[in-house]
């Protein structure tokens, strides 16, 4: 039972990236499941969040209008598109939900 991160990489400011976080062993829509990140030098933070059945989504207020989380039911996977991607969001970025611990995540890093 684990989620894994993929889809980081080097991107340019005002750039794209799609993040995907596939689960095996849960059904992902039975689970609300959260992006987060954590900076360089700094505390982890909560980026978005899709609950279960529904998929209501939330956004901290940093990426509210650039990012957006998702799921597909058939691939068992959430995503997170970040559009207009600016340095301050470069960090490792990180899927979970309440019963499973921190993954391993997928850098994401912003710089011309």
């Amino acid at each position: 039972v684990h989620l894994v991160e993929s889809g980081g990489g080097l991107v340019q400011p005002g750039g794209s990236l799609r993040l995907s976080c596939a689960a095996s062993g849960f059904t992902v829509s039975s689970y609300d499941i959260s992006w987060h990140r954590q900076a360089p030098g700094k505390e982890r933070e909560l980026v978005a969040t899709i609950t279960r059945g529904g998929g209501r989504t939330n956004y901290a207020d940093s990426v509210k209008g650039r990012f957006t989380i998702s799921r597909d039911n058939a691939k068992n996977t959430v995503y997170l598109q970040m559009n207009s991607l600016k340095p301050e969001d470069t960090a490792v970025y990180y899927c979970r939900t309440f019963f499973l611990g921190w993954g391993q995540g997928t850098q994401v890093t912003v710089s011309s």
